[in-house]
């Protein structure tokens, strides 16, 4: 059993040890040898990949049914868009925007959900309504509380990598040596 405080790999005890997942909440995700898909909702008013349209929680809950009917493996939800140029909102707008939908979703869904969220306390939230993962654009960087509160409450965690944040980012996008550096 290989351990750390951002996830848990071990053998699954269904098959003859061969097969190794990582620990996301009460869910576990198969490392296999075909690529996961993840499925993104931005429940955003201007978000680059669809202009808004999942605000709506209505239709964010039916897109995020779709998305499985098709075959996602994970899907993550974000209401901050970290475009570039994007501004950063508030906590308490944040939470409005996913409540709704993280409430339906975490506790229903079979495939894993993760938060789209740099903030500990948007986090909290979204992992009390049963979300399994919290995805950070900021690596652990915007809110040093994030990373305890994920390591306490076992869920998994992804870290993204940016140069600056979603305001500056495109201004930081030159690398002498990207596979040094990141």
């Amino acid at each position: 059993i290989s351990h750390s405080k951002d996830f848990v790999c071990m053998p699954s005890s269904v098959t003859d040890g061969a097969e190794r997942w990582i620990r996301a909440g009460e869910k576990k995700i198969p490392l296999s040898s075909r690529s996961l898909v993840m499925g993104v909702l931005n429940v955003t008013p201007d978000s680059f990949s669809d202009g808004g349209k999942f605000l709506d929680p209505h239709f964010a809950v039916d897109q995020a049914q779709q998305m499985i009917a098709d075959g996602v493996d994970i899907i993550d939800v974000g209401a901050e868009s970290t475009r570039p140029g994007s501004h950063a909102i508030e906590v308490g707008e944040e939470v409005r925007r996913l409540r709704p939908v993280l409430q339906v979703l975490g506790r229903k869904c079979s495939v894993p959900i993760s938060v789209d969220t740099r903030k500990a306390e948007v986090a909290k939230r979204a992992l009390d309504w049963g979300v399994d993962m919290v995805n950070d654009v900021s690596a652990l960087r915007f809110d040093m509380d994030l990373g305890h509160l994920v390591a306490n409450t076992r869920a998994g965690i992804i870290l993204m990598h940016m140069k600056g944040d979603p305001e500056t980012m495109q201004d930081h996008c030159q690398y002498d040596n990207v596979v040094d550096e990141v």
